[in-house]
C-alpha cells in the first residue's frame, strides 16, 4: 500500500524571547522534514538554524542520505561561524526525517529537539536528547521527573556547528497507515508534559490544528522559549481523492502566507509587524 503524508507545522516566538531562533523545513517534493533550534546570541541562533536547514535540503536533494546531509549541514554552520567573528560559537540542534511512499522513515538527530511516534493510542519518543540531564538520567543520578524540573535541562552536549564534525544518531522506522509523527523543539517539551502531548495528539485529528494547539499549550504554560512543532500524519491509499484535492488547494490567505515564505521551504521568524505565528499545511506525496 502506498502511503501519503499530511503535515501541519507551526513556529512561534513564545512569551519571553524577543526573536525566533527556531526553524523548520518541509520539502514535499523529496519527502524531507526537519526542525532546528539555533543558539548563539541574538543573530547567531537564527543564522545557525537557517543555514543548517538550507544546507540539509540542498545536500539531500542532490542525493545525499540523511546522515551525510546532516554532516553537510554541520560543515555549513561551522564554516560560517569561523568566517564571521560575530557568529563565532553559534550552533543548532537538528532533527530531520526522510520518507518514501512505502512508509520507510530515516531520522537524523543531533541535540535535544525531539521526534515522537504516536501509534495505537501510545506515544513513544524515538530520539534521545543529547543533553546533560539525559546523561544524568542514564547514569541513574536523576529520574525523568526530576530532570523536567532540573535547571540544567537546557544544557545540550551535542549540536551542529560547534566542531568540524559531529556524531549523528540515525533512527529507522517503518510507518503504517494511521501513524502520527511529531517533530518539535524543546520549547514544546520543556513546557508541556508528554502525557498532555499524547492526549492532544489523540484528540485532534487535523495535523495543522494539532500543531497550533501544541504551540498554544506551550505558550499557556509560560512559553519561555521559541516553540516549533511539525505534525505528520501517515495516510494510506484509502484517502479519498476529494480530501486530497481539498488539501492541495489554498485559500487566498494561505497563498499570501506562502508568498512571504522563502522558496527553499524553510520557515523563518516573521517580520516585526506580522503575527508571530507561522502556520503551514502540506500534503506530501512521492
Amino acid at each position: 500500500m502506498r502511503l501519503h503524508l499530511q503535515v501541519g507545522a507551526a513556529t512561534d516566538i513564545g512569551q519571553v524571547r524577543d526573536h525566533n531562533e527556531d526553524g523548520y523545513l518541509v520539502d514535499h517534493d523529496v519527502g524531507l522534514i526537519a526542525v532546528a533550534d539555533g543558539m548563539g546570541g541574538h543573530r547567531g541562533g537564527e543564522v545557525a538554524s537557517a543555514t543548517a536547514l538550507e544546507a540539509l535540503r540542498v545536500a539531500f536533494v542532490a542525493g545525499a542520505p540523511i546522515d551525510e546531509a546532516v554532516d553537510v549541514a554541520n560543515d555549513a554552520v561551522h564554516e560560517q561561524s569561523i568566517a564571521d567573528p560575530k557568529l563565532r560559537g553559534m550552533g543548532t540542534t537538528l532533527t530531520a526525517g526522510s520518507f518514501d511512499d512505502e512508509g520507510h522513515l530515516v531520522l537524523g538527530h543531533v541535540g535535544d529537539s525531539r521526534a515522537y511516534l504516536a501509534r495505537d493510542g501510545e506515544l513513544e519518543r524515538v530520539t534521545t536528547d543529547h543533553s546533560l540531564v539525559e546523561e544524568l538520567i542514564q547514569a541513574g543520578e536523576l529520574t525523568p521527573d526530576e530532570a523536567e524540573r532540573d535547571p540544567r535541562r537546557s544544557m545540550i552536549t551535542r549540536a551542529l556547528g560547534l566542531e568540524p564534525s559531529v556524531v549523528v544518531d540515525i533512527i529507522e522506522l517503518d510507518l503504517r497507515d494511521g501513524d502520527r509523527l511529531l517533530l518539535c523543539s524543546d520549547g514544546l517539551t520543556t513546557m508541556v508534559g508528554e502525557d498532555d502531548i499524547a492526549s492532544l495528539l489523540a484528540e485532534e485529528p487535523d495535523a495543522a490544528t494539532a500543531a497550533d494547539r501544541l504551540v498554544d499549550a506551550a505558550n499557556a504554560a509560560g512559553g519561555v522559549d521559541n516553540i516549533t512543532v511539525v505534525v505528520i500524519d501517515v495516510v494510506g491509499d484509502a484517502a479519498s481523492p476529494e480530501s486530497e484535492s481539498e488539501s492541495e488547494s489554498e485559500s487566498e490567505s494561505e497563498s499570501d502566507e506562502r508568498a512571504a515564505e522563502r522558496p527553499d521551504g524553510v520557515a523563518h521568524e516573521p517580520a516585526d509587524d506580522a503575527e508571530p505565528r507561522t502556520r503551514r499545511w502540506f500534503g506530501l506525496r512521492r
